[in-house]
């Protein structure tokens, strides 16, 4: 049964359903929460340190790769088409497809910095994400996104807007991740996706999903405490991971937001629409 969201997302594995969950949350990725908000990294800093290479070594090859098809393309006799030919030009085109997802995987693990965290506000029912332009699952680009590797999207959205599910990364390992399906209100509709948990092995990547479904609806599964900063500790967080992280400063004081009605005067002051 394919997924109920569309358009429907490559390698999908599964749609999540939304409510409080008892499953405890066994994972490093939780960095802080209080009563207000909560907040969970994306990306280890060993995991960008890995990837970052492989897809540095992945881009090479690839290019190295199309110069040869081309090379090969130039001296061979094009008065007659063989097979060997059709593998070159498969090879070419295969490469030029794998480069436009290395390249953008690659910058997007080089500059995300300090585990690129996303913040989810129960009292306001808002999710803040400051990330990578990059990291937006589309398979074609503008040649001219590849020139500005440092250009990030802060943007806030609305939880009920969100949903998950689970795609796997075809590998023998069967990683999977959590991705939120950011939809029109009130369809299926996708206009968006936010990556919420990077690939894991088994079942890590639904416990963040239900810790952070029993911690927007305030249920009791949900340990505020069990961060990798203490909930009286949000001073030295946002020094640690929030300071010189270009968050606007509309934003970091939304974290803290206890109502609808305080955050539109938080949006007023910064003169947010």
């Amino acid at each position: 049964m394919p997924s109920k969201y569309r358009p429907q997302i490559l390698g999908w594995f599964g749609d999540l359903d939304k409510g409080p969950h008892s499953v405890p949350l066994h994972d490093r990725r939780l960095i802080y929460a209080n009563d207000n908000y909560c907040a969970f990294i994306r990306k280890e800093h060993s995991d960008q340190i890995f990837y970052t290479c492989i897809f540095f070594i992945a881009i090479i090859l690839l290019i190295g790769t199309i110069i040869g098809c081309l090379w090969l393309a130039v001296l061979h006799d094009n008065s007659k088409i063989e097979f060997v030919d059709l593998v070159v030009i498969a090879c070419f085109f295969t490469s030029l497809f794998a480069l436009n997802y290395a390249v953008p995987e690659f910058y997007q693990n080089a500059f995300s910095r300090l585990g690129s965290p996303i913040i989810f506000n129960r009292k306001t029912g808002k999710v803040y994400v400051n990330e990578s332009y990059f990291f937006n699952f589309k398979v074609l680009r503008h040649p001219k996104v590849f020139l500005q590797p440092k250009k990030r999207r802060r943007q806030e959205y609305d939880w009920n807007d969100m949903h998950g599910v689970i795609i796997h990364n075809f590998s023998r390992n069967a990683l999977i991740s959590t991705v939120l399906m950011v939809c029109e209100p009130g369809t299926h509709q996708v206009i968006d996706h936010v990556m919420l948990d990077p690939a894991q092995p088994g079942a890590g990547s639904f416990h963040v999903w239900c810790w952070i479904n029993s911690f927007m609806v305030n249920y009791e599964s949900a340990d505020i405490d069990d961060g990798e900063y203490k909930t009286d500790e949000e001073a030295k967080f946002k020094t640690d991971m929030i300071e010189g992280e270009g968050w606007p400063e509309w934003m970091v004081e939304a974290f803290n937001a206890t109502s609808l009605e305080e955050l539109a005067t938080i949006k007023q002051k910064y003169n947010i629409k």
